[in-house]
């Protein structure tokens, strides 16, 4: 019998990482909430991508986020479903998305530098990553 086809897609951890930074200081923005419908809209990664989901997924991540090991289960979730090569792409949409209102709480800050360690980022990547971030969504 062939293997169960995995619940979450590889769209699916993107956008799972992206509410997880939203909601990591227990209060998801209008701006954030706008930069992820706003990725997931206008980036080749989700072309084929149902939007639709993106409730379904957030439901997923709050259900995560109130189990002990939520967090670690979310990680692993995306790792086995997003493939090696994306896992910048996740973390450059995470800090998008942490961009997105123009502040950086410490709690965003501490599951960024989580992303990075569990995705494997090179602090020199994850740099030049942050840095595009902060200059997309600066302001005047």
């Amino acid at each position: 019998m062939p293997p169960l086809p995995h619940p979450m897609s590889p769209q699916d951890s993107l956008v799972a990482v992206m509410i997880a930074v939203s909601a990591a200081d227990q209060n998801i923005g209008t701006a954030e909430l706008v930069a992820i419908q706003t990725l997931v809209n206008h980036l080749p990664i989700f072309a084929d991508y149902d939007a639709d989901r993106i409730r379904t997924v957030g439901q997923t991540v709050f259900e995560l986020f109130e189990e002990t090991d939520g967090l670690d289960a979310l990680f692993g979730l995306v790792r086995d479903t997003l493939p090696e090569r994306l896992f910048e792409t996740a973390y450059a949409l995470a800090c998008d998305v942490a961009a997105a209102d123009g502040l950086l709480a410490q709690t965003e800050l501490r599951l960024l530098e989580e992303i990075r360690y569990e995705l494997g980022i090179d602090r020199l990547h994850a740099a030049a990553i942050e840095r595009g971030a902060r200059a997309r969504h600066m302001t005047l």
